[in-house]
C-alpha cells in the first residue's frame, strides 16, 4: 500500500466512523428520552434514582448479547458511564434542572 492509498483508506474509515458516531448520538438521545420518562414515573411514586439490581440487569443484557470485538469488561465500563450520566440527569431533573433541548 502506498502512502496515498493509506491516506485514502484512512479518510474513508474516518468518514464511516463519523457516520457511526452520529448514529450513536441519536441512539443515546433516544435512550435519554426514555430515561427521562422513567425518572418522571420514579419521582411520582418516590422511587430512588439508583437501582443497583436494574443496572446489573443492563450489564447482563448487553454482555450476553455482545458478539465482540469489545470485551465484556470494556462493554461494562462503557455502560457504567452511560448509566452514570442517566442517573445524573434524573437527579438534576428532580432538583429542578433542565437538560439540553
Amino acid at each position: 500500500m502506498t502512502h496515498e492509498e493509506a491516506l485514502k483508506a484512512l479518510a474513508k474509515f474516518r468518514d464511516e466512523i463519523d457516520a457511526l458516531d452520529l448514529e450513536l448520538l441519536d441512539l443515546l438521545n433516544r435512550r435519554t428520552k426514555v430515561v427521562e420518562e422513567i425518572g418522571r414515573v420514579k419521582e411520582a411514586v418516590n422511587l430512588p434514582v439508583y437501582e443497583p439490581k436494574r443496572e446489573d440487569d443492563v450489564f447482563r443484557n448487553v454482555t450476553e448479547h455482545n458478539s465482540g470485538p469489545l470485551s465484556p469488561e470494556a462493554l461494562k465500563r462503557i455502560f457504567e458511564r452511560i448509566l452514570d450520566e442517566m442517573r445524573s440527569l434524573q437527579k438534576m431533573r428532580r432538583q429542578g434542572g433542565n437538560s439540553c433541548p
